[in-house]
């Protein structure tokens, strides 16, 4: 059994590193946090969908790369490293799955082409406030194929075109594809601890929308589509963890603190090897999450998220450690360690808290162990 990517996807990620480097080092993603009118980087956007990135996973037939989703695994842990300020995973982890899980054969055709070409930014509306989602509390409704409701926070909602809405229809839940361009919608920009990924509130009313998948299948639906986004942010989640030990060791290994370089403490080292440990962990589960995604294995839930648990604590820590190892001034915005702990806490709230995903993969063990009974 091969446990590691492809010489291909080794090429293909270290391209993508080179890329990411240049065209997004740390000056450019304090560009858009410093301005409150700049919700994302537009020129990386373009530049990125120039590169073939949005459309990696999807098929050729709709202008896509057809590479698949371990290569989409080796982009995303690299954007990870490079905490790219672009609506990446709302428009390719979200939308662009959901639609080629479950979309008509005429919504493929029509958004998929424009996603792969960075025509349409993508958000997923499904949270209405604070708490854990449920059918019975779900109040977004659809009625004669017209939308009525309010969702917050919403990922990207104030700069995509195209949003992905879970609401009621017929008092079941669906899901639904919102046109954010031409139908009655009002934005209202959240502020969040990462202002290089926008948030919006929006609140819809009589906005026409288009059911995606069979109708009352909502929340199994949207399982499905947050298993495989799980995998991807896990890999995205990776990348930062790792790049946030580098920082670390590279301080480390410059500083010093009566007459000795500060790796040579043993508190120091004992915190970077305490983030190794967590970062490998969190890799190996991504790992397995990549094969299921691959694979389409019925695994994928279990393996979603255990990735997604091992990866949200991995980037937590290794952040929250990296601003510790650089010391006093660590503890100033002005140092790029908070580029990726405000990063670490907007991922790890993406599709669900950690404590959400640790209630699922139980459900999911416990669910496999008696079938298996």
């Amino acid at each position: 059994m091969n446990f590691d990517f492809s010489d291909d996807q080794k090429f293909l990620k270290n391209e993508a590193r080179k890329f990411l480097q240049a065209n997004c080092p740390t000056s450019q993603v304090r560009k858009v946090l410093d301005d409150d009118g700049k919700a994302y980087d537009a020129d990386l956007w373009k530049q990125v969908a120039a590169q073939g990135w949005l459309g990696a996973a999807i098929p050729e037939a709709h202008g896509g790369l057809g590479l698949g989703h371990l290569e989409l695994c080796v982009i995303a842990e690299e954007l990870g490293r490079a905490v790219a300020p672009i609506p990446f995973a709302s428009t390719v982890y979200f939308l662009a799955e959901a639609i080629m899980l479950a979309g008509s054969d005429e919504q493929k055709a029509e958004l998929l082409p424009k996603i792969a070409a960075g025509e349409v930014i993508g958000a997923v509306a499904t949270s209405e406030g604070p708490g854990v989602l449920t059918p019975a509390a779900l109040q977004a409704s659809v009625s004669d194929g017209k939308l009525t409701g309010v969702k917050v926070p919403v990922t990207d909602g104030d700069i995509a075109t195209v949003a992905l809405v879970l609401a009621k229809e017929n008092g079941k839940p669906g899901l639904f594809i919102a046109d954010l361009t031409g139908g009655p919608v009002s934005r209202e920009v959240v502020k969040t601890l990462d202002p290089t990924r926008d948030a919006a509130k929006l609140t819809f009313k009589d906005t026409p929308v288009r059911r995606i998948g069979a109708a009352g299948e909502g929340f199994e639906l949207l399982e499905q589509v947050f298993d495989r986004a799980a995998v991807l942010l896990a890999f995205e989640q990776t990348g930062g963890a790792d790049r946030c030990l580098e920082m670390a060791k590279e301080y480390a290994l410059e500083r010093y603190a009566f007459g000795r370089v500060i790796a040579s403490y043993q508190a120091i080292k004992h915190k970077l090897a305490d983030m190794y440990v967590k970062n490998e962990l969190s890799r190996s589960n991504a790992y397995y999450g990549a094969w299921a995604l691959n694979t389409n294995a019925p695994e994928l839930p279990v393996a979603a998220s255990a990735a997604r648990i091992a990866a949200s604590e991995a980037f937590w820590f290794a952040s929250k450690e990296n601003i510790q190892t650089h010391g006093g001034i660590g503890f100033t915005w002005e140092m790029d360690c908070h580029l990726y702990y405000r990063r670490s806490r907007q991922l790890s709230l993406v599709a669900g808290a950690p404590r959400v995903w640790k209630e699922r993969l139980v459900s999911h063990l416990e669910r496999r162990n008696v079938e298996a009974a």
